[in-house]
């Protein structure tokens, strides 16, 4: 009897699309959730709603299924129990009401346009470049990786696409060009030490600006929340924010790499050769890396506000209208076509998920759950007794460090930051409110060092098998650590000098 229910059961988690035994727990949590009485300060709803969404989360870290499908699952539940509205047809539109946010959608259009990138050649040209006059050392090699981070990130929301799409690749060919390959052992030559500079460059440059990775125009939402509005981070303020603390870490990074994870060929003569030999191959500038240049050009200028620093304000642009403007650049140009919009799944997939976790971000806290959660860890930060200085401090580094359990960041932000800008905007000082929110800004990117499946760059570039688990992870949280120190002592001088406090 019980081999044949064992049969039934290895029978039906073969046939089934979904990891079955992550689905079984993820089902009885979410019952859980449901039976359990609503606490103090919750109406049931508002318990239904935060089983809803830490189910989903759970989900995701788990990987029952695609991201996607998770968050499809998230808003049909939502939907259909009717959690946000009295009724279907209002439950349904809060469900869907996310996919219409500019916010989504700057990220959406900036992953299509960033697909030129690819199809053109010139992130590759760009790095191959970089190679060309940094690489006679390995240690030249990761500055020309870092450098193309750095350049492409402006432009790269998805720090996916940037660190796994375009770096990794040109950072592959060059260890297997020095015959550092995990295959035959010997990873450690140099592909070990690029493979970490790799995902390093990728989490600083993350940090840099607002459009450098998914989830931080949503971070950029949060702020403008809980000061009221009153502080509201754009991309050409956040640039300036983040450009001292964030170059000091990406001019230390491969040194710092070198000393945790030293690679056994120093001396690299050959990789300027074999650079500039690619790029031979690769020819002249074509004019659709010249179309893409311009369009790169202009989305900085734009996104920078330099025409209303010119002309007043009158000439100021939504950063996603000028996103749209740019892809209907690329489109018009024959730089990339209508099927390359089509088949970017990536940029679906993001309007989905990412439309799915907003939308039950700004439910949680319409709901009030938002704000019971706060009260809660503002409370406790009181009963103990601790000073603000210690609170704040204590607030950043559970922030960071929970993102162990999560595999990835725009969950992670979703389901905690809010909560926790909420509790220190209220426990500190008016008058040091500004550095504890920059300090988490900074903490919502840093985290992804720490684990090789903290965000969608690690499990490509882990996956490689050029690093060993502890070493990714012993690196991770060395660094993480650096560059919260860096970011803390650097970072909260150089706003002081801004006059942010």
């Amino acid at each position: 009897m019980l081999g044949r229910l064992k049969a039934m059961f290895d029978f039906f988690k073969a046939s089934v699309p979904f990891r079955l035994q992550p689905a079984i727990i993820t089902t009885i949590f979410l019952v859980v959730m449901l039976l359990l009485p609503a606490p103090e300060g919750l109406t049931p709803k508002a318990w239904a709603l935060l089983g809803i969404f830490l189910t989903t989360i759970l989900a995701i870290i788990l990987k029952v299924m695609p991201i996607g499908v998770m968050a499809m699952m998230a808003m049909t539940i939502v939907a259909l129990s009717q959690v946000t509205a009295t009724s279907s047809r209002g439950a349904i539109a809060d469900a869907l009401g996310s996919l219409s946010s500019p916010l989504i959608w700057l990220i959406v259009v900036a992953i299509l346009i960033s697909r030129g990138l690819k199809k053109t050649g010139l992130g590759s040209r760009m790095g191959l470049i970089f190679i060309s006059l940094l690489g006679k050392r390995t240690i030249g090699i990761g500055y020309g990786l870092a450098i193309c981070e750095l350049v492409l990130a402006p432009f790269t929301p998805s720090n996916t696409a940037r660190g796994g799409g375009i770096v990794h690749p040109i950072m592959r060919s060059i260890a297997t060009a020095f015959d550092s390959d995990p295959a035959k052992g010997t990873e450690r030559k140099m592909g070990t030490y690029l493979s970490l500079v790799n995902m390093h460059a990728n989490t600083i440059t993350s940090g840099m600006f607002v459009t450098a990775t998914a989830p931080n125009p949503l971070v950029v939402d949060y702020v403008a929340r809980v000061t009221n509005q009153t502080f509201h981070l754009t991309w050409t303020a956040w640039a300036l924010y983040m450009l001292v603390p964030g170059l000091v870490c990406l001019l230390l990074m491969p040194i710092a790499i070198s000393i945790l994870s030293p690679p056994e060929v120093k001396a690299t003569p050959d990789a300027v050769g074999y650079a500039q030999t690619a790029l031979k191959r690769m020819g002249p500038l074509s004019g659709k890396e010249w179309v893409m240049i311009g369009t790169f050009a202009m989305l900085l200028v734009l996104w920078a506000n330099v025409p209303a620093m010119i002309f007043g304000p009158a000439f100021t642009l939504d950063p996603t209208a000028v996103a749209f403007l740019g892809l209907f650049t690329l489109i018009i140009t024959g730089t990339i076509d209508w099927d390359d919009v089509l088949s970017e799944k990536s940029a679906w997939d993001t309007l989905i998920w990412f439309g799915a976790l907003v939308m039950m971000a700004e439910q949680l806290n319409e709901t009030g759950v938002i704000p019971w959660f706060s009260n809660l860890l503002k409370n406790g930060i009181v009963a103990a007794g601790m000073g603000w200085e210690l609170a704040a401090t204590l607030l950043v580094l559970l922030f960071v460090f929970s993102h162990y359990f999560f595999a990835s960041t725009t969950a992670h932000i979703s389901a905690m930051m809010l909560a926790f800008l909420t509790v220190g905007v209220s426990v500190v000082p008016p008058d040091y409110v500004i550095p504890f929110l920059l300090m988490m800004v900074a903490g919502s990117s840093i985290m992804m060092t720490l684990t090789h499946y903290a965000t969608g760059t690690s499990p490509i570039i882990f996956g490689s098998g050029y690093v060993p688990l502890g070493t990714w992870w012993r690196v991770g949280f060395i660094m993480c650590v650096g560059e919260l120190i860096i970011y803390a002592v650097l970072g909260t001088t150089w706003w002081r000098i801004l006059g942010l406090w």
